[in-house]
């Protein structure tokens, strides 16, 4: 049998972390005029990147007409999400390294990774489409 250390989790309460998260929304909202959003970030990304490749062919695109792949405040509220998510996760001592949470490893094994890397994978992919569908 396998020994673990107990793991104590001392992250932020759930309704402290909510209301900041409407916080920033209202303000978002009151200074910038616009609701925040990840989905067009990341196809800002992906026509940053693909401008280093072949900028022509992104000049000719006619989303990235209408919306010029740049680094904007939107952007930077993505950036902003990773690093708000380290700093929380450093502060509050549950920063850890794992492939495979625990609720997974519960129920398919700790040696899952693969399942679990496709899963997220397919997951990611179906909730981007349907933002983008959504013009999200």
């Amino acid at each position: 049998m396998e020994q673990r250390m107990a793991y104590r989790d001392r992250g932020w309460s759930p309704y402290l972390a909510g209301g900041l998260a409407g916080l920033v929304g209202v303000v978002s909202v009151w200074i910038a005029g616009q609701y925040f959003g990840a989905s067009t970030s990341f196809v800002r990304t992906a026509g940053m990147i693909e401008q280093l490749i072949g900028p022509q062919r992104v000049a000719r695109m006619e989303y990235f007409i209408k919306n010029v792949p740049q680094i904007d405040w939107q952007w930077m509220f993505v950036v902003g999400i990773f690093l708000g998510a380290l700093i929380s996760a450093l502060t509050s001592g549950s920063f850890r390294l794992q492939a495979v949470p625990d609720s997974w490893a519960g129920r398919f094994g700790r040696h899952s990774t693969g399942k679990r890397a496709l899963v997220a994978f397919v997951g990611g992919t179906v909730a981007m489409f349907g933002a983008r569908l959504a013009d999200g």
